[in-house]
């Protein structure tokens, strides 16, 4: 049996605001417990479990946030999860402005019993990527996917690829001249943790197995690097195929979204 008790600690305590290197053109800033990213699309916050301030200080604290963001123009997210401190964290930040998104499934795995020699289609090639015609092309296919604008993708994913290439691993699968799956996987120096993101199909490769050899391709190389542990937010789609390859939900974690009134969407 998985002590999901235990992987929920290992969670908080090493994948919370350990970020390691800063992206191109991102910084790092704190503010008392929050971490605060700024540089990239959309601001984003980061905390501990438990943020350990409480009433008028921790409004304080949110309007503090949402205020420097709208400083600069720009939105900004803080990811909370289901089990977070103190419980009425939520309602404060709805009450300064913020819109929750759906919450998306945490769901831990392990690398060594996740890894698989990917299984593809025929006529789908696994390819990893790095050059700029290449992430151009993955943040065009998630805008085709998501209906709104990823453009930003291409500048986040090579951002990171220009601060450390060892911390990113980037995968297309393709189909001709045709993105029909892309995923990342990122490394969180100091821990055992490989962060799972990305993980789009086209809607017409869906249900033949693209999203679940992305994540056979990306566990082997966990494995390779000796690290144990593959972290996903997971929509409602993907988690039934993640608990199919073992991964086990330890929480859920909703985005909480302040946008200025003249910023369009995007993906996330």
């Amino acid at each position: 049996m998985v002590d999901t008790a235990a992987l929920r600690a290992a969670y908080d305590a090493r994948m919370r605001v350990s970020p390691g290197a800063a992206p191109a053109g991102v910084t790092y800033e704190y503010d008392g417990p929050i971490l605060r990213i700024v540089g990239s699309h959309l601001g984003r916050i980061r905390a501990p479990r438990d943020v350990g301030v409480t009433g008028a200080e921790l409004d304080r604290l949110i309007a503090r946030q949402r205020d420097y963001f709208r400083a600069r123009g720009e939105g900004v997210e803080w990811k909370l999860r289901a089990h977070d401190l103190p419980a009425d964290l939520p309602e404060r930040l709805v009450a300064a402005g913020f819109v929750p998104e759906e919450p998306s499934t945490v769901l831990l795995g392990l690398a060594e019993e996740v890894a698989a020699e990917p299984v593809l289609p025929a006529g789908v090639v696994l390819r990893q990527v790095s050059a700029a015609a290449d992430l151009r092309r993955i943040a065009g296919q998630q805008t085709e996917v998501w209906g709104v604008d990823c453009a930003w993708v291409a500048a986040d994913l090579g951002a990171r690829v220009s601060a450390d290439p060892d911390r990113i691993t980037i995968l297309v699968a393709e189909a001709g001249e045709r993105l029909a799956c892309t995923a990342w996987a990122v490394y969180y120096p100091g821990t055992d943790f490989v962060a799972l993101l990305g993980g789009t199909t086209l809607p017409q490769w869906r249900g033949r197995g693209l999203y679940r050899a992305m994540i056979a391709a990306r566990a082997r190389e966990a494995v390779a690097r000796g690290l144990r542990l593959l972290h996903v937010d997971a929509s409602p789609a993907s988690a039934p195929i993640l608990r199919r390859c073992g991964f086990h939900e330890i929480t859920t974690s909703t985005h909480y979204r302040w946008i200025p009134p003249d910023q369009p969407g995007d993906c996330r």
